[in-house]
This record gives structure tokens, sequence and C-alpha cells, in this order.
């Protein structure tokens, strides 16, 4: 069985929850627990170097980085996250960027505490999130608006564009950014919510009890 270091709420966890689902891959999640600061623990630093999640053990080796483990599962296990034709990739990888690179490490959690840090809390934290998630999400959606988009980002089938978006409207819920005029991206969510593998991954599944 494969083994997941990762973080219930933790956005790139989830993609690595959902694409192990969406295999069928079983997976032994072992938390680390960002809030205590567990990510800069001597055993998670030997795991992943740079201090953080997700991290998964498999064929040998501590992989990192969720897009390189999920494009890893495709190229190893014909998972299907990426289409055949390169344009098709090219595409998928462009609406995968959008999310991995360009909202998420701008809106992560470290990042919005230091702002409000900084800003001797002047600037809270649902105030920055909403500042870059809304227009973001603005930005995906018009992305979205091309002749290759169908039930899901790319076409009828999941890739790894859906496994994006996915966790990033859970964050884009929790703090608040209204994404219901975001027609495209919101009919998108609602049909790969609905399907067992993806709701299977939610972060509530994943969340320790209270003590």
């Amino acid at each position: 069985m494969l083994t997941l270091y990762d973080y219930w709420r933790s956005s790139a966890s989830y993609r690595l929850r959902i694409g192990l689902n969406l295999m069928e891959l079983p997976f032994r999640s072992v938390p680390v627990d960002i809030v205590k600061g567990e990510q800069r623990s001597p055993e998670n630093l030997a795991r992943n170097p740079q201090g953080l999640v997700p991290t998964l053990d498999i064929d040998g080796m501590m992989m990192t980085q969720s897009l390189a483990i999920l494009e890893y599962l495709d190229e190893t296990r014909g998972a299907g996250f990426l289409p055949a034709d390169p344009k098709g990739r090219a595409r998928v990888r462009t609406l995968s960027y959008a999310i991995a690179m360009e909202i998420h490490p701008v809106c992560n959690s470290s990042v919005s505490a230091h702002v409000v840090k900084a800003s001797e809390g002047r600037i809270s934290a649902e105030a920055w999130m909403q500042a870059f998630i809304g227009p973001r999400l603005e930005a995906f959606e018009r992305l979205l608006d091309h002749p290759d988009t169908g039930r899901f980002c790319h076409g009828d089938s999941v890739t790894m564009a859906d496994i994006c978006l996915v966790p990033q409207i859970y964050n884009a819920e929790r703090w608040g950014v209204d994404v219901t005029s975001l027609s495209r991206l919101s009919g998108i969510a609602t049909r790969l919510r609905a399907i067992p593998a993806i709701a299977a991954a939610h972060p509530d599944r994943f969340k320790a009890p209270a003590s």
C-alpha cells in the first residue's frame, strides 16, 4: 500500500487524494499537522526537504510536488490525467498551472499568515484570500471559454485540471469567495464533486477528530 504524508486541508494533498482515489490505488494517510509546525520536523524534512506536504511513498521513492506526482502516475500507470495529444496536454497543463502556480502559492496559509503579521493585522487572511482567489478564478473561467471544454475542464474525462480545480473551489468557499456567477467553473465543479472517488477525498473525511 502507498503511504501519503498529508494534511487534511492542504490543497496539494487534496489533489493527490483525488488522483489516487480515481485510480483506485489504496493508500495510507499519515497526517502532518502544518498548524502545529510538524512539516518542519526532522522526520518530515527527511522525506520532504522543502518542509511541505504532501509526500508520497511510492515505487521506492519519496515523491514531492503534487503535479509532478500526478504526471508520474499518468506516465507509469496510465491514469489518463493528461490527454494523449500534445495540444490537449498543453491545455490541461495550462489550466492546472493557472491554479497550482498562480492562485495556490500566493494563497498558501504560510503566506497569508505572514501578511497578517507583517501588516500588524491591518490585512486579514480573509481579505488577502479574497483579493487573489476571486479575480484569478474569473480568469480561469475565461480560459474555459474554449471549444475543448466539455463536461469537465477538458473534454468529458477527468484530467489534472479538474483535480486542481476541486480543492481550489473548496478554498474559495472556505474564504467566502462567491463563484456562483462563474457558470462554467461552477457547473464543472458540481459534476466533479458528484463523483464518489472525488467526494471521498474531501478534507472533512481526513480531519482529525476534535480532542
